[in-house]
């Protein structure tokens, strides 16, 4: 891998080798972040080049990837998801500018699958044939159907509360699924002590550095799809922390290396019963775990395992924190799906963000704003349902439904 320089401790500086096999500072027990060669990159891709490439998927960047052959890539369709202009939603809101950036498109219909693309590559390159993680549903369905696709065993740690419909992925795909009687946080150490004992490959995104290499090139797709000229905010909803890291390192990535000239603001937002990240932020002091109380269970993260690249994110980016209550979360799925989007309830986290940020005076009103919707509706139907009503029930009888649409205007 001439592009990268060694995999950096966030805590300690020490480096150390970007092996697949190394996922935590030798030395302190950090977390690592791979660095790159960005002369070299800038001598073997350009915005002209990447305009004539064909490779609609995530691995058109593979010049900003720490993958060692292009022969290893997954065999799914990942990345390149659709990115709309909102006008009718932005002067809703009353902003400048809205777009939308839709990761519930992808396989297995998160973002995660990103990363998991990513772990897939790096458990081949490692020599194993086994992959294992923890986490609240999207990781595990992006991992089970990744791994299916290129031919890995696979041990999924899930909370009990997690939604049948992503538990339904998993076994469709042919995941080895453990069902924790816990709380996320107990739902991991299970899978720590798991992957220790058996030595699986580690797709616990908090843990191995790779992954959030996957998970930044969501940003190298706006940025891309904005034809390089950045937007004053990205709104992003927060759990583990790991998805918020992932996008920032992309835009310093993208900056470093000359495509993009400046960076934009990060909008963090979590939810009001289990914000742990964006409270430290607004207190000025450490992270405290919180309870899990939340609908939204993709980011209902009480003890956040990436919290360090998560803070970074938010300070170094002047970022804006925002909590935002279950109500407001339900609101912003209706309020995506007006514009033919439909996403779960962590996946319209970013846009309650973004409309009460206005709301607050926190962003300005000719501001340009793209909000990534990291999961579909589809994932969480039972929240959907909730969020979007019943449906009109009558017997088949035109009196009975001529009485219903006279009672709502309809002649």
């Amino acid at each position: 891998m001439k592009n990268v320089v060694s995999a950096v401790c966030v805590k300690c500086g020490a480096e150390h080798e970007a092996d697949p096999n190394v996922t935590t500072c030798k030395k302190c027990g950090g977390m690592l972040d791979i660095k790159y060669d960005y002369s070299y990159i800038k001598s073997r891709i350009s915005r002209e080049k990447l305009a004539e490439r064909r490779e609609n998927t995530m691995w058109r960047y593979m010049e900003f990837l720490p993958v060692a052959g292009e022969s290893k890539v997954n065999k799914l369709r990942v990345g390149w998801t659709p990115f709309y202009e909102v006008p009718r939603l932005a002067e809703q809101l009353g902003i400048g500018k809205l777009y939308i950036k839709d990761d519930g498109i992808n396989p297995t219909a998160s973002l995660k699958d990103r990363a998991s693309a990513m772990a897939v590559v790096k458990a081949e390159e490692a020599g194993v044939d086994t992959i294992a993680c923890s986490s609240t549903g999207n990781a595990a369905s992006s991992l089970a159907g990744n791994a299916a696709a290129a031919g890995f065993t696979t041990y999924i740690f899930v909370p009990e509360r997690a939604p049948k419909g992503k538990v339904a992925q998993l076994m469709m795909f042919g995941a080895n699924v453990i069902s924790v009687k816990g709380s996320y946080e107990e739902t991991f150490e299970l899978s720590a002590q798991a992957i220790e004992r058996w030595g699986w490959y580690n797709r616990n995104a908090a843990i191995n550095p790779f992954l959030m290499e996957g998970k930044k090139t969501v940003a190298l797709e706006i940025a891309e799809q904005m034809n390089w000229e950045m937007p004053d905010y990205i709104a992003i909803s927060v759990g583990d922390g790991c998805t918020i890291g992932g996008l920032w390192k992309g835009l310093k990535d993208l900056y470093a290396a000359g495509f993009i000239d400046r960076l934009p603001q990060i909008i963090s937002v979590q939810a009001e019963g289990c914000c742990p990240l964006n409270h430290a932020i607004q207190e000025g002091k450490d992270w405290e775990p919180m309870e899990e109380n939340t609908l939204a269970d993709s980011i209902a993260v009480g003890v956040p395992r990436n919290p360090d690249k998560a803070l970074n994110a938010i300070r170094e980016s002047r970022g804006i924190p925002v909590n935002v209550s279950d109500q407001e979360i339900l609101e912003a799925m209706k309020l995506l799906g007006s514009v033919g989007v439909f996403a779960e309830p962590a996946g319209a986290t970013g846009a309650a963000g973004v409309k009460k940020a206005v709301e607050g005076g926190l962003i300005p009103k000719d501001a340009s704003v793209v909000s990534v919707v990291t999961g579909s509706g589809l994932k969480d139907v039972a929240n959907a349902m909730k969020a979007a009503g019943n449906p009109i029930i009558i017997e088949p009888e035109m009196k009975l439904l001529l009485d219903v649409f006279r009672g709502k205007g309809l002649q």
